[in-house]
């Protein structure tokens, strides 16, 4: 793994890597692949990679916090956000900058050790504010064009966890 580090990353982009303490992620295009499956009976059903999920939960052992902010609100990603042990958990935020502001004093973070994975425009002003900016493979053209590294996986297909392999990789070989 260490020599796809080496071949992807700029030597500025692993500096900035190194120094991440906290994964901020989107959920609907980032943790799922945007779909989104109501019943007739109101039932909301959306599919979670576990792959991603095992990826989240190897960053938190290896000491990163994660979190979650989206613009909708689901039950189900709160039931997602327990099962992983994700505590900072943001939904219905459409000013997601408001609540990164929030979450920076709490945890007394500053902008350069936080990282972002995003999909689509209301992630963009966020994306302009961390350390390193991510999109999924099928983000949108301006998400794309906006991020520091973009995933060759798509949002809900491993997207995630493949940054977060690149991440813990760089951080294990400083």
């Amino acid at each position: 793994m260490r020599g796809l580090v080496q071949r992807r990353f700029s030597s500025e982009l692993k500096r900035r890597l190194r120094r991440i303490q906290l994964l901020l992620l989107d959920v609907d295009g980032v943790l799922t692949d945007g779909k989104i499956w109501l019943g007739s009976s109101g039932l909301e059903l959306k599919a979670f990679d576990t792959k991603d999920g095992h990826g989240i939960k190897m960053a938190q052992e290896a000491g990163i916090r994660v979190g979650w902010i989206s613009a909708r609100y689901s039950p189900v990603v709160e039931a997602r956000a327990k099962e992983l042990g994700v505590s900072l958990v943001f939904q219905g935020e459409t000013d997601k900058l408001l609540v990164y502001r929030e979450i920076l004093s709490q945890l007394k973070l500053m902008d350069s050790e936080v990282a972002y994975i995003g999909d689509d425009l209301l992630d963009i002003p966020l994306m302009k504010k961390v350390g390193v900016s991510v999109a999924v493979a099928d983000a949108v053209d301006a998400v794309r064009g906006q991020a520091d590294y973009v995933t060759r996986s798509p949002g809900g297909k491993g997207g995630v966890r493949e940054f977060i392999d690149l991440l813990l990789d760089l951080q294990r070989f400083q």
